[in-house]
């Protein structure tokens, strides 16, 4: 039971709380309008033109909080609130995405990394629950080897995961610095920029942490069955 609580429910509540705080620190901050009144899309377009970057098409999608960048495409799209918004919120989530854009130019290692297991990763992830469900219901009349198959493919998607962090916080380093070097906020207007960052930065370390304890949690089983062996 201890186990279950430290590897399943604690990951658990910890996403639950980063999922509150991103979404609380965008609420918050997208209510601030930035003195410049650039929108989010003139402020992605900004910061990729200081890197020379003039090829990455800026779109508008729908949903909140959908903001990507599309590296095959060579594709920014903003939410509506980011693309035509002018808010702290806004400018430090267009800047991020713009970030990863600039990751791309450079040939940034662990970007690379990320999109050589982007694939693998959509199959493991789609497929492993069910596994791992079936090796559990199955396991005394089929021996642990689904639940082999099942940690394999979690593995893949914890991989994912942590090299998703450095990606993350770099390409947020990238934006903090972009959007004061070229004006686009002042610097008493970055803690509204940062903190909404920061929010949706904990919860890429939440999603490691709760793919992490699943995949322990797997491997413990394992190793408490062949104990019993």
């Amino acid at each position: 039971m201890l186990i279950w609580i430290v590897l399943i429910i604690i990951p658990m509540l910890f996403g639950f709380y980063a999922q509150m705080r991103v979404q609380g620190a965008y609420k918050k901050n997208v209510k601030i309008q930035s003195r410049g009144r650039i929108t989010g899309r003139e402020a992605a377009d900004a910061v990729m033109r200081s890197a020379g970057i003039t090829n990455v098409e800026i779109v508008q999608v729908p949903g909140q909080l959908t903001d990507h960048y599309d590296p095959i495409n060579r594709r920014l799209a903003l939410s509506e609130l980011n693309y035509s918004g002018t808010s702290l919120a806004a400018l430090g989530v267009a800047a991020h995405e713009a970030g990863h854009a600039i990751q791309h130019k450079v040939g940034y290692a662990m970007m690379n990394v990320r999109q050589t297991l982007a694939p693998a990763t959509q199959i493991a992830a789609s497929v492993s629950n069910y596994v791992i469900l079936a090796g559990i219901l199955f396991m005394s009349y089929m021996g642990p080897g689904l639940l082999y198959l099942g940690a394999i493919a979690l593995a893949v998607v914890v991989l994912f995961q942590l090299v998703t962090l450095p990606v993350e916080f770099d390409a947020s380093r990238r934006a903090k610095k972009q959007l004061v070097t070229l004006g686009i906020l002042d610097r008493d207007e970055m803690n509204g920029a940062n903190e909404t960052l920061d929010a949706a930065a904990l919860t890429y370390v939440a999603a490691f942490v709760a793919a992490l304890g699943s995949l322990l949690h797997i491997v413990m089983m394992l190793a408490g069955g062949r104990r019993e062996e």
